[in-house]
């Protein structure tokens, strides 16, 4: 039994029998034995906020993911995202969203730093591998919203230098790239803007993925047109179960499905089910939206204080959250349309995701689980965890490396 064994059924065991439904054994195993990956989560807005340890072990729902529970949930890689917020493009804004952006690489690195012997960054799609034969997490770094590149192309480059393996090309609201499924104005370029070609075109030619979670269905299908390798949606569901904007619809999903790419299912309640608009949760939290402008944050100061209040809402007035049964009819509905390749599962821990039964990355062998009692095989299971999103990848970079 390896070093990453030892780990995961030490801590897996005692945490899965001692809290709800235990996970079968057959479970455990092939969760043990999958590369397991989540594409995306927001844990370094946490990083930015002083006094934040990713060594010690913390609880949800203010914190989802820390290394702890990452051996415990059996958990091989992750996703940080360098995500910033959409604000009114001047000078000013575009300065401090480079900034944050150069902050939260500059506190991951430091935060793996400090953990040499349980963490350490990847930046290829071999390395979650090798890292995981070591006992290792590996992390990756995705960056949401391209906001930080202002209009210079040679902002690609210069993240990709800094470890960026994926951008989600926009975010809530339109940017300089293309438009967002959430702009309360509408579209503004009828898709991807002549930047946004220029962009994707950049992206492949480094082997960066692009990522189309939070774009407008005309941006995502200009990506398709343009775009020569298969792209990913790092954490987004299915429209036809849950009728939301920032879902893929059937005929996006097939498109994606045709290009070789990967839908990555988002765990976040309002993706999987649609909310209940009438509960004090729903209306604290779009009273809060109003109050800071869609979260189009005037400074960190705002930032911060918006968090906290997101926070609070939760603790005061518990949200009534979808289980990951529910979760796993979005994976069932890709497969039947597309088929087994072209899933995957992106959590959006640390930026509003988490299921009833799923609240942390501890909780991920309850997935595999569910999966299992569903009649999917061991090797859908390593598809739905890792393989499909790093075939992907390294499709991504074959492209660069030949061109």
């Amino acid at each position: 039994m390896n070093l990453k064994n030892n780990i995961f059924f030490a801590v897996t065991l005692a945490l899965l029998f001692t809290s709800g439904k235990p996970v079968g054994k057959k479970s455990l195993t092939i969760h043990n034995k999958a590369i397991t990956i989540d594409t995306h989560c927001d844990t370094p807005m946490k990083f930015v906020n002083k006094g934040f340890d990713i060594g010690k072990e913390h609880e949800a729902p203010n914190s989802r993911v820390d290394i702890p529970r990452m051996e415990s949930g059996g958990l091989d890689a992750i996703f940080f995202a360098i995500f910033t917020s959409q604000r009114p493009r001047t000078s000013e804004n575009y300065e401090k969203a480079y900034n944050l952006a150069n902050q939260m690489i500059d506190s991951t690195y430091a935060a793996i730093k400090n953990y040499p012997n349980q963490v350490e960054l990847a930046t290829n799609s071999k390395d979650v591998t090798q890292i995981s034969k070591k006992g290792k997490r590996a992390i990756y770094l995705g960056m949401e919203n391209g906001f930080p590149l202002e209009k210079n192309i040679d902002r690609v480059e210069e993240f990709y230098n800094k470890g960026v393996r994926y951008i989600t090309l926009s975010h809530s609201s339109n940017n300089d790239i293309c438009d967002s499924s959430t702009d309360k104005n509408g579209p503004e370029h009828n898709g991807l803007s002549d930047f946004g070609i220029d962009v994707v075109n950049e992206m492949n030619r480094l082997g960066m993925i692009i990522d189309i979670s939070h774009v407008s269905d005309k941006s995502f299908f200009d990506v398709m047109k343009v775009s020569k390798t298969p792209v990913i949606a790092s954490h987004s569901s299915v429209r036809s179960i849950c009728n939301h904007p920032r879902n893929m619809s059937d005929k996006m999903i097939k498109k994606l499905a045709e290009k070789g790419g990967v839908i990555q299912i988002c765990i976040l309640g309002a993706y999987i089910e649609e909310e209940d608009t009438t509960s004090i949760n729903y209306i604290k939290h779009e009273e809060l939206r109003k109050k800071y402008n869609n979260f189009n944050y005037k400074n960190e100061e705002e930032r911060k204080a918006a968090w906290r209040e997101w926070d609070r809402i939760d603790k005061d007035y518990p949200p009534v959250l979808p289980n990951i049964a529910k979760a796993v009819d979005h994976i069932d509905y890709v497969v039947n349309l597309v088929g087994i390749d072209h899933v995957g599962i992106g959590s959006d821990f640390d930026g509003g995701g988490g299921l009833s039964d799923c609240q942390d990355v501890g909780d991920f062998p309850k997935i595999t689980d569910e999966l299992l009692n569903r009649g999917y095989s061991k090797e859908d299971i390593y598809k739905i965890w890792g393989g499909n999103f790093l075939r992907v990848f390294k499709e991504v970079e074959d492209f660069a490396l030949k061109n």
